[in-house]
């Protein structure tokens, strides 16, 4: 299989199994779920997206098409990363307080105008600034030792 698709599957495998024992330190508890859910610390987008780019960069150079692709797509995923995921997120915190809020001033009879979620929106789907830069450092870092591990 292709060493830069190898690099990047395994850069993502690396920062998602990393959430785990960061949410512990944390929060002081362990969490495997960490490992299967969206958002959080490390980015494993940044650390899939960066990973490939410094692959390419170090195989191919950095003046190639390839790295430029490469780069152009990543900069597209961090990006998304932190700004609209990131937001929707924010949104959906608001909106899983607003219902809560409803509820409350409803008392036990909310009626007809509002029918209570049966489940809360998922409120971690994008990463903050600080999640994205140590995901792509990440990056960076396993992207060299794919490089470095390439056969020749």
């Amino acid at each position: 299989m292709n060493q830069g698709i190898l690099t990047a599957i395994a850069s993502i495998g690396v920062a998602q199994v990393l959430k785990v024992p960061l949410k512990k330190y944390r929060t002081k508890q362990w969490d495997l779920t960490a490992m299967l859910q969206p958002g959080g610390m490390p980015s494993s987008h940044s650390a899939g997206v960066t990973s490939l780019a410094t692959y390419i960069a170090l195989n191919k150079g950095m003046k190639s098409v390839d790295f430029a692709l490469a780069s152009i797509f990543g900069a597209i995923v961090l990006y998304d990363a932190m700004g609209v995921r990131r937001h929707a997120g924010e949104i959906a915190i608001e909106v899983n307080e607003l219902d809560r809020k409803v509820e409350e001033l409803a008392g036990e009879q909310p009626g007809v105008y509002h029918r209570r979620r049966e489940e809360a929106l998922k409120e971690v789907i994008g990463h903050q600034p600080i999640e994205v830069f140590w995901g792509s450092l990440l990056g960076i870092v396993l992207g060299s030792v794919g490089f470095g591990l390439r056969k020749k």
